[in-house]
C-alpha cells in the first residue's frame, strides 16, 4: 500500500511540475503577443501621423503636379515604421482613394495615386515623383 501511495505522490508532483512549466511557457507567449500588439499599435499610430504630415505638407505646398510625390512620401515614411505603419498607410490610402473616386475624381487619377502609394510603401524612393521646383523643405 505504501508503494502505491508513493508512486501516486511522485506522479502527481511530476504532473504538477509539467503543468507549471506549461503555464510559464504560456505566460511568456502571452507576454510576447501583448508586446507585439503594442508595437504594431505604436507603429500604426506613428504611420498615421506620417500620412497626416504628408497630407498637410501637400496642402501647404499647394504645388501643381506634386500630388503623387506626397502620396509616395507619406506611404514611404509610414511603411518605414514597420508592419503597423505599412498597415496604416494601406488603410488610409485605400480609404482616401475610395472617397475621392466616389466624389467624382476619375479612376485613372485614382489608379495613378495608388501606384505612387504602392511605390512609397514598398520602400522605394518617393523622389521619383518629385516635381521640379518643389521647395526643398518638402
Amino acid at each position: 500500500m505504501r508503494l502505491s501511495v508513493l508512486v501516486l505522490l511522485l506522479l502527481s508532483v511530476a504532473v504538477a511540475q509539467a503543468q507549471l512549466q506549461w503555464l510559464k511557457n504560456k505566460g511568456r507567449q502571452i507576454k510576447s503577443n501583448v508586446r507585439d500588439a503594442a508595437r504594431f499599435t505604436k507603429q500604426a499610430a506613428q504611420g498615421s501621423w506620417d500620412m497626416a504630415r504628408a497630407y498637410k505638407d501637400m496642402r501647404d505646398a499647394n504645388y501643381k503636379g506634386a500630388d503623387k510625390y506626397f502620396h509616395a512620401r507619406g506611404n514611404y515614411d509610414a511603411a518605414k515604421r514597420g508592419k503597423g505603419g505599412a498597415w496604416a498607410s494601406r488603410v488610409i490610402s485605400n480609404a482616401r482613394e475610395r472617397v475621392q473616386t466616389i466624389g467624382g475624381r476619375g479612376l485613372a487619377d485614382s489608379a495613378a495615386d495608388q501606384r505612387a502609394n504602392n511605390w512609397g510603401r514598398s520602400g522605394r524612393d518617393p523622389n521619383r515623383f518629385r516635381p521640379k521646383g518643389l521647395p526643398k523643405k518638402y
